[in-house]
């Protein structure tokens, strides 16, 4: 069965530059935190791998309160080697990641490509989510200016 799924939703795995984050530590870090399996459908390595982490007929848990029709894709990066938020993704991610996209666009009706943090909470009400309203940066960098 087909779910209806209408966004797609990109993330980083918070993981330092020079750091490696294997797709079985990503499942593990995600059933610590109570999740059946990896929250992400899909994980970008830094060589442009594309990981199926969760079918996307599943709904995911990857970001509260808009998982249900959605697709998470989460990158392999996202901080600078002390630690802050930083667009590490290499040229071959980037190639991976408008790929899947491009695919998913076929299979599913996307109305919305947007980053992990454009998904937090309006505080002031003006219609739009400001950085200073970011519950945290990821992806790291501008989804929608990148114009998926």
């Amino acid at each position: 069965m087909k779910r209806h799924v209408d966004t797609i939703i990109i993330h980083c795995s918070a993981t330092p530059e020079g750091k490696r984050l294997e797709p079985a530590a990503l499942v593990k870090m995600h059933r610590k935190r109570g999740f059946n399996g990896c929250g992400y459908h899909f994980y970008i390595r830094r060589t442009g791998e594309i990981c199926d982490m969760r079918p996307v007929e599943r709904i995911g848990a990857h970001c509260k309160g808009h998982n249900e029709g959605s697709i998470g894709i989460c990158y392999e990066g996202g901080l600078d080697i002390k630690g802050n938020p930083k667009d590490t993704r290499t040229a071959e991610q980037k190639k991976a990641l408008k790929y899947l996209i491009m695919t998913l666009k076929k299979e599913f009706p996307i109305k919305e490509i947007a980053g992990h943090r454009d998904f937090s909470p309006d505080l002031n009400g003006n219609g739009t989510v400001e950085p200073e309203e970011w519950i945290k940066e990821c992806p790291c960098f501008d989804v929608k200016a990148e114009g998926y």
